[in-house]
């Protein structure tokens, strides 16, 4: 599952930006290690799993990014 929107950030703290700014770093890493893992897999329904997967986990890095 995504994060399908922006979200309003503007109340939180310095520390809590570093925070989303952190799990938005995180996310890219997903992304990036499912689509590795889904170009080493043979099984159809299994690669198409991991493609989905690092597909939510860039749209979730990018909102989060658009947000700040």
């Amino acid at each position: 599952m995504a994060l399908k929107n922006t979200i309003n950030l503007n109340q939180l703290t310095q520390e809590e930006l570093n925070c989303v700014k952190h799990i938005a770093s995180s996310h890219l890493v997903m992304s990036e290690k499912f689509n590795l893992y889904s170009n080493q897999i043979q099984d159809p329904q299994f690669k198409q799993m991991l493609t989905q997967s690092a597909t939510d986990a860039k749209t979730t890095a990018t909102n989060l990014i658009n947000s700040l």
